[in-house]
């Protein structure tokens, strides 16, 4: 089980929203794990945020704690679980991303915005 509804999540992009909590899975199942999408809700935001409390986004998931088993045998796994929001053309909100993306992020356009792709 990796994120799972009512998980609350850090933000990895410069929406200006520091935390979600996951209300949904979408095509996943009960458990999502890193590259799924998942429908959140805004809980901690700044106050010029791009995106307000309350409200209801989308995001791909680009960190998890839980460990994955890639298709070579060896295993990703990070220090926090981490989503960037994404609006409903797919397209990311934010401009920049911060910290490491896992490679199984398919999203070509967050994968480019990441410094950094394990």
């Amino acid at each position: 089980m990796c994120v799972i509804k009512g998980t609350l999540l850090n933000v990895a992009d410069n929406t200006g929203v520091h935390k979600v909590k996951c209300i949904d899975v979408i095509r996943s199942g009960d458990s999502a794990s890193v590259g799924d999408l998942v429908v959140v809700s805004i809980r901690d935001c700044s106050p010029t945020s791009k995106v307000k409390s309350g409200s209801v986004c989308r995001g791909v998931l680009v960190r998890t704690v839980k460990e994955k088993r890639r298709t070579d045998g060896s295993y990703i796994k990070f220090d926090d679980n981490a989503v960037v929001l994404i609006s409903k053309d797919n397209q990311p909100i934010g401009t920049r991303v911060f910290g490491p993306v896992a490679r199984e992020v398919k999203h070509a356009k967050i994968v480019s915005l990441a410094p950094e792709v394990i």
